[in-house]
């Protein structure tokens, strides 16, 4: 049960930070780079370490050019985004958080995001900051790649619409 407690498991915030940065570590080609960073960066906010993320997503972008074609050239577009538009929300840098999630939402999608669809802990930190706009246009943007949404951007909509924060469920950790 020493995972399901928290205590430092796979499922503690830790224990998915140290498997993203050991697979981070074993990575030997750009591409396996590619690959591994998109978890090291968004677990690295997610445990606190602002920084680590910070680099990690920026090295991301930086890989973008060289493997547009490539089956997580999406994934990394929308996590290199929400990372560092975290990061800006955490800073008080909303304005520039906003393009961020804006940058994210013009993912061309990936096999992962086109069936379970986007993270949205960015667009969740912006509606706690009342950034009810930039949301509802992120959200209709991600409709190009995420067709299998099952009404679940339409709800999410309308809870904004109507001044709700949604229960986004797991696309808080996707």
């Amino acid at each position: 049960m020493l995972l399901a407690c928290g205590c430092g498991g796979s499922f503690s915030p830790q224990g998915r930070l140290a498997k993203a940065t050991n697979e981070l570590a074993k990575a030997k080609t750009p591409q396996e780079r590619f690959y591994a960073l998109n978890d090291a960066a968004k677990e690295s906010f997610v445990a606190g370490n602002a920084e680590d993320a910070k680099r990690y997503a920026q090295e991301l972008m930086t890989l973008l050019s060289k493997f547009p074609g490539d089956w997580n050239y999406g994934n990394a577009v929308q996590d290199a985004n929400l990372v560092l538009g975290r990061i800006a929300v955490k800073d008080g840098r909303v304005d520039e958080a906003k393009q961020y999630l804006l940058a994210a939402g013009n993912s061309p999608g990936s096999p992962q995001m086109n069936s379970f669809g986007p993270n949205v802990s960015l667009a969740k930190d912006l509606l706690e900051k009342g950034e009810r706009d930039v949301v509802i246009q992120y959200l209709e943007l991600c409709r190009k790649f995420w067709k299998m949404h099952r009404g679940s951007l339409d709800q999410w909509i309308q809870e904004i619409k109507d001044g709700k924060v949604p229960d986004f469920g797991a696309n808080l950790v996707y």
